[in-house]
């Protein structure tokens, strides 16, 4: 991470507690050097001063949000001013926290840690559902996995969803991800007890944790209810025949059926897996199953194989 501070005597307290704490720390005297540093090196993190010469905290901190380079980086601003105005310019010019001078080392470094993993929870949330990314959905399935606990994984995604787009565009293609994903949360919270989860893996896929006796009330909830939600989404007179028309790859028009929802699940109730990624594909090949038998109405389909003997 950066650290930006005229004042000699921070720049070393600063840097020897967050070295203390395992974190790599660059130096910056003045603003236009943090400016700089901050661009070239990508930091975690930059801490910045808010009285340094030849660019202010504020200043700098503009530029970084401004710079497509910089601009997802966490910045805590370091301010001497307890007044509420300067604490507002300070958010208000892009800042994620600030801290007041003289500071406690502990409080210092409990903010730059909770800076840091709030960052990283936004940088992997699908900014159309709001719904935890590919990141979070890795972490969270090798952890139930690696501590051995009962597990559902329930992979969903949508039978001709592209018909879909093509006839509609792509924002109220967006609807239907968006209602895909919301109907799934709402589908956890009647039927799953704690400790469940919910991703967006990308485009129309989804990945759903829960436990293994949860699964059937999850799935029934969802699929019962996605069909007759989609429908709204489309065309009072694509609903009444039945079907989309768009051009297929040679240009001639040909027929699709409303889009319609496929989960494919695989559990540890029967079975033991390796590791995540052989959960995952098996909850994929059933959800493949699906999507080449069973595409008129939305549906589920449970791996309901036992471990073979070895």
């Amino acid at each position: 991470m950066l650290v930006a501070d005229n004042e000699p005597d921070i720049l070393r307290f600063v840097e020897a507690n967050l070295r203390m704490e395992g974190f790599e720390v660059a130096l910056a005297a003045d603003g236009e050097e943090a400016l700089r540093k901050a661009i070239d090196e990508r930091p975690s993190l930059v801490l910045l001063d808010v009285l340094m010469p030849r660019l202010d905290g504020f200043e700098v901190c503009r530029r970084l949000r401004a710079d497509p380079r910089t601009y997802q980086i966490p910045i805590i601003i370091l301010t001497g001013k307890s007044l509420t105005v300067d604490k507002v310019v300070g958010l208000t010019a892009g800042a994620d926290d600030y801290v007041l001078k003289p500071f406690d080392p502990i409080e210092l470094v409990a903010r730059v840690r909770t800076t840091l993993r709030r960052a990283s929870d936004l940088r992997s949330t699908s900014p159309l559902t709001g719904l935890p990314g590919n990141h979070r959905i890795d972490a969270e399935l090798r952890r139930r996995l690696a501590d051995r606990e009962p597990v559902a994984i329930l992979y969903a995604d949508l039978n001709d969803f592209k018909s879909f787009n093509d006839r509609y565009g792509f924002l109220r293609g967006d609807d239907v991800i968006i209602l895909t994903g919301d109907l799934l949360v709402e589908a956890l919270r009647e039927c799953a007890s704690k400790g469940w989860f919910v991703g967006h893996v990308g485009g129309d896929d989804f990945m759903v944790v829960c436990r293994p006796e949860e699964l059937d009330g999850v799935c029934s909830y969802a699929v019962e209810r996605f069909d007759e939600r989609v429908h709204k989404l489309y065309d009072p007179a694509d609903l009444e025949r039945g079907y989309v028309e768009v051009p297929d790859r040679q240009g001639q028009l040909r027929p699709f059926p409303p889009v319609t929802l496929a989960v494919g699940v695989a559990s540890t109730e029967k079975r033991a897996f390796a590791d995540h990624r052989e959960i995952v594909q098996v909850a994929t090949e059933m959800k493949a199953f699906l999507k080449e038998h069973q595409r008129s109405t939305s549906a589920y389909a449970v791996d309901g194989r036992a471990a073979e003997a070895e």
